[in-house]
C-alpha cells in the first residue's frame, strides 16, 4: 500500500506530463492505485452550487475562468457529480458533455412534492476545458460548435432558456473563442461583449443577464494553501504509511519522507511557508492549486539524486545507507532545492519563492552561527538549537567536512567542491528560516535571510492590523512619508509628518525637484489626510485631499520595501528594478495633478516656495517673490 500511495503521490510533483488533462491524468493515477486524490473544497463551490445545484432563482449559465491549474475543470466534475451525472460520460475525452436536469417552476422555493408538474427541463451543457473543444487558430470551425455557442450565446439573455451552459476555459480564451466564432449574429457579438465587460470590471453578474462569471484566480493563494495543506497531511495514506512502517527503511526512524511529512505539521514551518504564499499574494503573483500541490509533494519526497528527483518507497533504504537524507531537506525542496535549474526555473510557484531570495540573503549574525557556532561561547546556544540537534538536515558529516575545507581553503582548481559547500550553506540558511523560533525572530533578524527585510514588518504591523479593521501605528506611516518625500525631491529630506509635492518647474519627475506646489498632511487636517487601508486583500496607502476626492496606490511589498528602504538608507536601492522607481513618479504625476485642480482659478502666483534641506535634513522653505 504504501509504494502504491507514494507513487500516486508522486503524480503532483514536478515530473513530465500532460498539464491540460491535469485532473483527469490524477483520476486516472488513484484509480490505478486504488487511493483517494487529494480532496479538500475549492471556495468557489458553493456559490456554484447555489447557482447551479439547487438555486434560489432560475438556474442560469456559469463561465469558470482564471489561470491554468486553478482547479476549474476539478470543478467541473464536482457539479457534474452533484447533479448525478454519469461517470462513464465524465470519463470520455469528449470536452462538451450535458445532461438533463429537473428545475422547480416555482422560483421562490423548492416544493416538497414529486409532482413533475411542478417542475421544467433543463439541458446543462458542460465544456470542461473550453480550448480543447473549440478548433485551433486557423481551423474550420464545424457548423454544430457554431450552433452550440450560437446557443450558450442566446442564453445568456433569456430568462426561460431550457439550455443553459456550465464553461471552463483559461484567461484569454473565453474572448478569442467567441471572437473567432464565424457567425456575426447579434446574439453572440452581444454575449462577448457581455463576457468582455465581466472580465474587464472584474464583475460576476450584470443586471438582467442569465450568467454568473467566476474568475478563480482571484482567491488568495493563502486561502487555497490553507486548504490544500490540510487536505494534503489529513491523506489517509500516510495513516497507512505509519501502519507499514520498515525499521531501517521506508516510514522508519530514519525516513526522510516520514521526517519531512511530520516538518510540515509543524505549526512554526506551517506558518513560514505560509507567510512566503501571503507575501507572493502582495506582490501581485497568485499561486494556482496545481502549483501549491507540486510544492507540497516536492517539500515532502524532494531528494537530488532520486528518480526525477522525487523519492519512491523503495529508495528511502538506499538513501539512508548512502548517507545522503540530508539532500531530501523539506526546507531545500520547498524552493526546488532539488530539481535542476533549468527545471526549477520553468515551475511556476518555484519562479515565485526564488524572487524571495532565500538562502541567498544573510547577515554575518547568521553566517556566525553557521560557520564558527560551534566553537564560539555566545553562538553556541543557537548552534546546538538549530543545527546541531537536528539529526536530519543539520551539521551532518558531508557539512562538517566541506565546512573544513572550505574554511581551510580549497586547492586552486578545487571549484566543484567550494561550490558543493556554497550549496550546502544555501540549504542551512533556508533550514534557519523555517526553525528560527518566533520569540527570537527579531533578535536572529530572520528576516535578513530574504531580500525584503521590512516583510515581517509587512506581514504583522501593516496587513495584519488592516486584516482586523485595526489602524496602523503611526511610526510605519510616518517613514512611508518620509520615504516618499525623498524619492519625490531627490533631497535627504527627514520630514515625516507632511508630503511635500515638489517639482523643477519644467518637469515633474525629475531627479531632484525643489520647486514646492502643495503639502499634504500625514494626519487628518481641513480634510485632507494619509492612510493605509487593505482592499479585496491589498494593501493600498491613499492620499485624501477632501472627503470627495482621494488618490489611491497599491503598496505591494516591492513597493513597500522599496520606499522604506530610501527612509531608512537614504538612497534608492540598486536591487530594485527601475519600474518599481517610475511607478512612485507616477504617483507623484497625480498626486500634482489633484493639488493643480485645487488651486483657486485666477488667483495668481505672487511668489514662488522653493525647498531645500538643512544640515541635519529638516525641509526649509525659502520665498522668492515674483514680479508681475
Amino acid at each position: 500500500m504504501n509504494s502504491k500511495f507514494i507513487s500516486f503521490l508522486r503524480q503532483y510533483g514536478p515530473i513530465p506530463r500532460n498539464d491540460n488533462m491535469y485532473d483527469e491524468t490524477i483520476q486516472r493515477a488513484a484509480r490505478k492505485a486504488e487511493v483517494k486524490p487529494i480532496l479538500f473544497e475549492h471556495p468557489t463551490l458553493s456559490s456554484v452550487r447555489g447557482v447551479l445545484i439547487k438555486p434560489s432563482s432560475d438556474p442560469m449559465s456559469v463561465i469558470l475562468t482564471g489561470t491554468a491549474g486553478d482547479g476549474k475543470t476539478h470543478l467541473c466534475r464536482n457539479i457534474w457529480t452533484l447533479l448525478e451525472g454519469p461517470e462513464e460520460i465524465w470519463q470520455s475525452d469528449d470536452p462538451h458533455i450535458s445532461l438533463t436536469a429537473q428545475y422547480p417552476k416555482n422560483r421562490k422555493a423548492w416544493p416538497d412534492s414529486k409532482d413533475l408538474g411542478l417542475y421544467r427541463e433543463v439541458t446543462i451543457h458542460v465544456i470542461r476545458d473550453l480550448s480543447a473543444w473549440a478548433p485551433q487558430q486557423g481551423l474550420r470551425w464545424p457548423d454544430q460548435k457554431v450552433e452550440l455557442l450560437d446557443l450558450c450565446s442566446r442564453s445568456f439573455f433569456d430568462a426561460e432558456a431550457k439550455d443553459i451552459f456550465l464553461i471552463a476555459a483559461n484567461d484569454g480564451q473565453l474572448i478569442e473563442c467567441w471572437r473567432r466564432l464565424p457567425s456575426k449574429r447579434p446574439e453572440t457579438d452581444r454575449a462577448r461583449q457581455l463576457i468582455e465587460d465581466l472580465l474587464v470590471g472584474d464583475l460576476q453578474q450584470r443586471q438582467d443577464t442569465r450568467l454568473k462569471l467566476f474568475n478563480i484566480s482571484r482567491w488568495r493563494s493563502t486561502d487555497l494553501f490553507d486548504r490544500a495543506l490540510k487536505g494534503f497531511l489529513e491523506h489517509p495514506g500516510w495513516r497507512a504509511c505509519y501502519d507499514e512502517a520498515e525499521d531501517n527503511g521506508f516510514f522508519g526512524p530514519r525516513c526522510p519522507i516520514r521526517h519531512n511529512y511530520e516538518l510540515l505539521g509543524e505549526p512554526v514551518v506551517q506558518k513560514r511557508l505560509r507567510n512566503l504564499i501571503e507575501l507572493c499574494d502582495h506582490n501581485g503573483l497568485h499561486i494556482a492549486i496545481r502549483q501549491l500541490l507540486l510544492l507540497l509533494a516536492n517539500a515532502v519526497l524532494g531528494h537530488s539524486d532520486a528518480k526525477d528527483q522525487l523519492l519512491r518507497a523503495k529508495d528511502v533504504k538506499r538513501v539512508i545507507k548512502d548517507e545522503s537524507v540530508s539532500k531530501a531537506s523539506l526546507f531545500n525542496n520547498i524552493f526546488g532545492g532539488n530539481l535542476p535549474e533549468t527545471r526549477r526555473n520553468s515551475i511556476t510557484v518555484f519562479d515565485y519563492l526564488d524572487r524571495l531570495q532565500i538562502g541567498f540573503e544573510t547577515c554575518n549574525r547568521i553566517d556566525n552561527i553557521l560557520m564558527f557556532g560551534e566553537g564560539d561561547n555566545q553562538l553556541k546556544r543557537y548552534f546546538d538549537a538549530y543545527i546541531g540537534s537536528d539529526n536530519f538536515y543539520g551539521a551532518d558529516a558531508r557539512y562538517q567536512k566541506a565546512k573544513r575545507q572550505y574554511v581551510e581553503g580549497f586547492e586552486e582548481g578545487d571549484s566543484e567542491t567550494s561550490q558543493e559547500f556554497l550549496d550546502m550553506l544555501v540549504a542551512q540558511r533556508r533550514g534557519l528560516f523555517f526553525k528560527i523560533s518566533p520569540d527570537q525572530e527579531n533578535e536572529l533578524r530572520l528576516w535578513s535571510l530574504t531580500v525584503f527585510q521590512f516583510a515581517g514588518e509587512y506581514l504583522k504591523d501593516i496587513v495584519g492590523p488592516l486584516s482586523t479593521m485595526q489602524s496602523v501605528r503611526g511610526a510605519f506611516l510616518s517613514r512611508l512619508v518620509k520615504g516618499l518625500n525623498r524619492i519625490f525631491s531627490g533631497m535627504l529630506i527627514n520630514s515625516e509628518h507632511e508630503l511635500f509635492l515638489v517639482t523643477s518647474a519644467s518637469y515633474s519627475q525629475a531627479k531632484v525637484s525643489k520647486l514646492l506646489e502643495y503639502r499634504l498632511p500625514l494626519n487628518l487636517c481641513r480634510g485632507e489626510r494619509i492612510y493605509l487601508s487593505l482592499e479585496s486583500g491589498r494593501v493600498r496607502i491613499n492620499f485624501q485631499f477632501s472627503h470627495e476626492s482621494t488618490i489611491g496606490f497599491p503598496l505591494s511589498l516591492v513597493r513597500y520595501e522599496f520606499i522604506s528602504r530610501v527612509a531608512t538608507e537614504g538612497a534608492l536601492p540598486a536591487s530594485f528594478s527601475k519600474e518599481c522607481y517610475e511607478d512612485i513618479l507616477s504617483l507623484k504625476s497625480q498626486l500634482l495633478s489633484e493639488a493643480e485642480s485645487r488651486t483657486e482659478p485666477g488667483g495668481g502666483r505672487q511668489h514662488l516656495s522653493i525647498l531645500n534641506i538643512a544640515e541635519d535634513g529638516t525641509p526649509v522653505e525659502q520665498y522668492v517673490e515674483v514680479l508681475t
